[in-house]
This record gives C-alpha cells, sequence and structure tokens, in this order.
C-alpha cells in the first residue's frame, strides 16, 4: 500500500502543474496574441495535453484525482476513506495556488493576484454543472470498461468541454480556487466561485448517482482507481 504522505505529495505536485499549465499557458497566449479564440484554442490544447501526462504518471500512486469534485465521488463510493479526501482536498488546494504562484512568477507577473475576470450567471453555473457531470462520468464509464485510456479519455474531454462549456468547462473547485488568484486570462472573481463550487459538485454527484445505476450489471461497477489497495 502507498502511504498516504506520498499520495498527497502527488495531489499537490498534480494539481500544482495543472494550474501552473493553464494559468501559464493563458498568459502566453495572451502574449504572443490578441486573437480570443486562439488564445482559447492555445490554453485548451496545453490543459489537454498536461492532463493526459499527468494522470499517467501520478495516477499510479495517488490516483490522480486533482480535483475535489472526484475525490469526493470516490470517498462516497466508499473506495477512499474520508479522512484521507479530507487531506486530498487540502493538497489539492494547496498545490493549485501554488500553481498559480508558480506561472505567475515564470512570467515575471506579481506572484500574489486576486482576479478580476468576471465569471457569472445561470449560463456558467449551469455549464459548470455539465462540466463536472461528464468529467465524472467519463472516469467512471472509463475505469469501468477503458481503464488504461482514462488518462487520454480525461484529456480529450476537457478539451472539448473547453468549447462546449460557456465557462470553459473548469471543472475543478481546486482549480477553479487557484484561478480567483491569478489575475489573467485565466482567472475568475474570488466573488464567482460562489456559484461555480456547488454546480461542480452538483454535477459531480449527479454523475455518480447515474453512473452508479448505468454501470451496474454482472462483474459490478467497482473497479476504481483506488491508491489505498496500490503496492
Amino acid at each position: 500500500m502507498i502511504d498516504l504522505s506520498r499520495r498527497l505529495v502527488a495531489e499537490t505536485l498534480g494539481t500544482g502543474l495543472l494550474v501552473a499549465t493553464v494559468v501559464g499557458s493563458g498568459i502566453m497566449a495572451e502574449t504572443l496574441t490578441t486573437d480570443v479564440a486562439l488564445a482559447l484554442l492555445a490554453n485548451t490544447i496545453a490543459t489537454g495535453a498536461i492532463l493526459v501526462v499527468l494522470i499517467s504518471t501520478l495516477g499510479p500512486i495517488s490516483g490522480a484525482h486533482f480535483n475535489p469534485a472526484v475525490t469526493a465521488v470516490f470517498a462516497l463510493r466508499r473506495e477512499l476513506s474520508w479522512r484521507d479526501a479530507g487531506a486530498y482536498v487540502i493538497a489539492q488546494v494547496v498545490g493549485g495556488a501554488l500553481g498559480s504562484f508558480v506561472a505567475h512568477a515564470m512570467f515575471a507577473q506579481p506572484i500574489l493576484q486576486l482576479s478580476s475576470k468576471v465569471r457569472t450567471g445561470e449560463a456558467q453555473w449551469l455549464s459548470e454543472g455539465v462540466a463536472t457531470f461528464g468529467l465524472v462520468a467519463v472516469i467512471l464509464a472509463g475505469i469501468r470498461f477503458e481503464r488504461k485510456s482514462v488518462p487520454v479519455l480525461v484529456g480529450l474531454y476537457i478539451t472539448a468541454a473547453y468549447w462546449f462549456t460557456a465557462s470553459t468547462s473548469f471543472a475543478n473547485p481546486a482549480v477553479a480556487i487557484a484561478r480567483a488568484f491569478s489575475d489573467t486570462f485565466a482567472g475568475i472573481r474570488p466573488i464567482d466561485l460562489i456559484g461555480f463550487i456547488p454546480a461542480q459538485l452538483v454535477g459531480a454527484l449527479l454523475a455518480a448517482a447515474l453512473m452508479s445505476w448505468l454501470l451496474a450489471g454482472p462483474g459490478g461497477s467497482n473497479l476504481p482507481i483506488n491508491p489505498e489497495d496500490r503496492s
């Protein structure tokens, strides 16, 4: 069994690198082009690519959640203890904030920032619910049927969701919090988290409920990425 300390370091590192990629690629895109669509495309490709890399390399250690909504789903499915889940969430939030700070430092920007970018309204909240619902559904179905393909499935899903959701698919409370600390292309006002995070959690829970029924059958659906069983 991999000890909790190593799993927490993996979650901190993975979430940090994910956020550094989201924020850093956004800064780079804004620096190189004034075309908002092109900037979003660059941001999208970088995010999808890093997700494949991080899940592939850190998944065997911690399960590569990098997302409190995903962690909550695995805890509800009793595939991760609530004690460990709480520690995972803290590691993810801390790692995400550090990722924003590192991205700022790499581009010679002020380390500590608060975003002023407005992202609010019913369409944005619905988008976050849909984005997180889809992410959790893809993870659970991927584990059930195409376990080895989960990194690619998640990377491709987020790449698509950047473009089919009005919110550009944050789909992750830890990433949303981290992006509130960045007044850049990827930012979100701290006050707007009040709508985003509940929408993400509701989307995740709905996906967990639906997929629990949809995937039930002979052989069961309990084929989790369970770090507690790894050695």
